[in-house]
């Protein structure tokens, strides 16, 4: 029986570190997306300040009334932006929808951008004030940290540290508010059923609240527990595919709260930072081995993928 103790852990690193050592950062950090898929980053750069002004806002927002809060769902929208009501979206391949309700902010960009048919324009609640200010920098924040860990990634893979740069830059990253309410009773549905994420990283504050839990790939389901204030950072399939499944796009969930907790919300804030539209998701070179052939032979663009994996999980 193996030793507890001895089993390699998701590593919990510090960005800060980074600067001093970029390439023992980097073997650290690309081993346990290698291995789990997911790590924990403190010292990030997001101001602690600042998320807690987004959590306020964030909690303003889902206490509205219902009517209110729909009046900002755009039917057809895929969720894009705005709000995204209780009850609609569902895990890739399950029956029961999550218990979740969610708001998306997206890129903004300005006038005549030639991605502007492909992305759509912010909403915002007018019933809270600064929603839009606080947002659009935490947003900002996040797109910042994003690229500093996409700089680690890219030494990891062999690639130039800037190598990911152009990839993302105006990227279709959604910054998305989430709000999972108290759990009534028992039943089927979950907080977030078994997925995995579509975008290339996602950078997820909130996570304190238990709940989180990755798959390992010996088939064990293993809590994740940052402490506050920390990222939850993950690979999404996007990265996955262009690696060649080097790096993993590791199933998680969100499992409901025990019974003396069911009657608290759960609120957190996932950045799922995209590839700009255009990229070309084709298969790095130096990930295709005779161990391990090109598993993805046809390559997409990221608005192609992006829409084939939305119709799954039933978003459009």
């Amino acid at each position: 029986m193996t030793d507890v103790a001895a089993r390699p852990a998701i590593a919990s690193v510090s960005l800060a570190a980074s600067a001093a050592d970029p390439q023992g950062f980097a073997q650290e950090l690309g081993g346990s997306f290698e291995r789990f898929g997911f790590a924990v980053i403190a010292d990030h750069g997001i101001p602690a300040e600042l998320i807690g002004r987004a959590e306020q806002k964030a909690r303003e927002f889902f206490a509205l009334p219902e009517d209110v809060k729909k009046s900002y769902h755009l039917a057809g929208g895929g969720g894009a932006r705005g709000y995204t009501p209780f009850g609609i979206e569902t895990a890739k391949g399950a029956t029961d929808y999550d218990l979740k309700e969610f708001w998306h902010v997206g890129r903004e960009l300005p006038g005549g951008h030639r991605f502007a048919g492909l992305m759509a324009p912010n909403l915002w609640p007018r019933e809270v004030p600064g929603f839009r200010e606080i947002f659009l920098e935490l947003y900002t924040a996040f797109d910042t940290a994003g690229l500093r860990i996409l700089e680690a990634i890219a030494r990891y893979l062999g690639l130039e540290p800037d190598y990911f740069e152009g990839s993302v830059k105006d990227g279709n990253s959604v910054l998305r508010l989430l709000h999972y309410p108290p759990i009534p009773s028992d039943g089927p549905n979950v907080r977030a059923g078994a997925h995995e994420d579509i975008n290339t990283i996602t950078l997820l504050l909130g996570a304190e609240e238990a709940g989180l839990q990755l798959l390992d790939r010996d088939g064990n389901w293993l809590p994740i527990t940052p402490n506050e204030g920390e990222l939850v950072v993950n690979i999404g399939d996007m990265l996955q595919r262009l690696t060649n499944m080097k790096l993993r796009s590791t199933t998680h969930r969100v499992v409901n709260p025990p019974p003396e907790r069911r009657g608290h919300s759960r609120y957190s804030m996932p950045f799922f930072l995209h590839f700009r539209p255009d990229f070309l998701i084709e298969t790095l070179p130096d990930c295709i081995t005779t161990d391990r052939p090109n598993r993805f032979p046809e390559p997409i663009t990221a608005h192609e993928y992006l829409l084939e994996r939305l119709r799954e999980i039933k978003l459009v």
